[in-house]
C-alpha cells in the first residue's frame, strides 16, 4: 500500500471504565480489559474523533458505560463506518437494551458536532456475549445505510453487511483477482460466499453472467439492491449453500466457466470442495485473509485434478501479520 495508514473504514470501539473514566478501545489480548485508544493509526481519524465526542457527551448526559461484571449501564460498543469515497459515515451505538434517556438531544449534540455524520444506528445487545451487535436495531437518523464507491462502482452499507475494511487495496485485490481470471467475455462466473455483491458486481461488465450465492439473507437482499443500484443486469445473488447450488447446477446440467471464492477466514470446507469438483470449472480464483487454511483447501483441489497456475498476496492490512491471497487454479479437460 502507497500510504499504508488511516486506511480502516470500519471501526469497533469498546466502551468501559478506567479510573472511574470512561474510556473507549480495544481487549488486552486474553483479556477483557479495555486499552484506552486515542488515536490508532489505521483506521480512519474520524472515527477516533467522533468516539472522543461520544465519550463527552455520555459524560454531560450523565450516560453509563456499560460494566461487564456487574451487567449494567448503558452503551457498550460504538461501530463507526466511512464511505472513503462518498464520505459518508455511520454511526452504530451498541446499547444494552431499548432504554436511550435524552436520546434525541444525545443524536442532536452528536450530529452538531460531527456534521458529516449522515446515519445513526441503535443495536441493542442485552446477552451477556463477546459479539457486538445484538439482532435488533432501530435507525435513529439518516437512512440506516451509507454507500460507497469502489471499482466505480456504488455500493449500499449496512450495520452488519460485510465490505472489505480497507477499500484501496480493495480495488488492486479485485483488480489482479480479474486480471489472473483472464475472462474473455462469454463465462459463467459463480460468486461463491458472495456477500453484498462487491466482486460479482463488478466482474459482470466482463463476463455473459454471474450468480452469487450466499448463506446470510441480509447480505442477499443487500447485493440484490446493489446490482440495480448500478443497473447490472447479468448479475444474480441467491441466499443458500454454494456447494449445494453447483449440485443443483450439475444435475440440471448446467455449467460453471470460473469459481471466484471468498471465505471466511476458517476457509472452505470439503463439501463445498467436492461439489467445486464435481461440476469442475476450468478456472478457480480462489481470495483469502487466511492463506493457511487456504493452502489446506488448495491441497484438497489439487488432489482432484486442479492445478496452481499463480499466487499474489496484497497488503491488506499493513502493520499487521495478515495478508489476503490471491490464488488461480486451473483444470485441463
Amino acid at each position: 500500500m502507497d500510504n499504508p495508514y488511516d486506511y480502516r473504514n470500519k471501526i469497533h470501539a469498546t466502551y468501559s471504565y478506567k479510573n472511574k473514566e470512561i474510556v473507549s478501545g480495544f481487549y488486552e489480548e486474553q483479556s477483557h480489559r479495555v486499552i484506552p485508544v486515542e488515536r490508532c493509526l489505521i483506521q480512519s481519524s474520524k472515527a477516533d474523533e467522533i468516539n472522543k465526542t461520544i465519550r463527552e457527551l455520555m459524560k454531560s448526559f450523565k450516560l453509563k458505560a456499560y460494566d461487564e461484571e456487574r451487567d449494567t449501564g448503558l452503551i457498550r460498543h460504538v461501530l463507526v463506518k466511512v464511505g472513503f469515497a462518498t464520505k459518508e459515515v455511520m454511526v452504530v451505538l451498541v446499547t444494552i437494551g431499548p432504554m436511550f434517556p435524552s436520546k434525541n438531544n444525545f443524536i442532536k449534540a452528536l450530529r452538531k458536532k460531527h456534521p458529516e455524520i449522515t446515519t445513526i444506528i441503535q443495536n441493542i445487545n442485552s446477552k451477556r456475549t463477546s459479539m457486538v451487535l445484538g439482532n435488533r436495531e432501530k435507525v435513529l437518523y439518516g437512512k440506516g445505510t451509507i454507500k460507497d464507491t469502489l471499482c466505480g462502482y456504488t455500493f449500499n452499507i449496512s450495520s452488519k453487511s460485510f465490505y472489505q475494511v480497507n477499500p484501496t487495496q480493495t480495488e488492486k485485490l479485485y483488480g489482479k483477482a480479474i486480471e489472473m481470471a483472464d475472462f474473455k467475455g462469454n463465462e459463467v462466473v459463480m460468486d461463491a460466499y458472495s456477500g453484498i455483491g462487491t466482486i460479482g458486481i463488478i466482474l459482470s461488465e466482463k463476463v455473459k453472467s454471474v450468480i452469487g450465492v450466499e448463506l446470510n439473507k441480509d447480505a442477499v437482499k443487500d447485493s440484490i439492491k446493489n446490482a440495480k443500484l448500478n443497473k447490472v443486469q447479468n448479475a444474480r445473488f441467491y441466499e443458500g449453500d454454494a456447494g449445494e447450488f453447483m449440485l443443483h447446477m450439475k444435475e440440471e446440467g448446467q455449467k460453471l466457466d470460473v469459481v471466484v471464492m471468498d471465505p471466511p477466514r476458517s476457509g472452505s470446507d470439503e463439501r463445498f470442495l467436492s461439489s467445486l469438483v464435481k461440476i469442475s470449472p476450468k478456472k478457480v480464483i480462489y481470495i483469502s485473509c487466511n492463506p493457511i487454511t487456504q493452502a489446506r483447501d488448495i491441497k484438497f483441489l489439487i488432489k482432484h485434478g486442479y492445478k496452481v497456475k499463480e499466487i499474489q498476496p496484497v497488503d491488506m492490512f499493513p502493520h499487521t501479520l495478515h495478508v489476503e491471497n490471491i490464488c488461480l487454479l486451473t483444470k485441463d479437460d
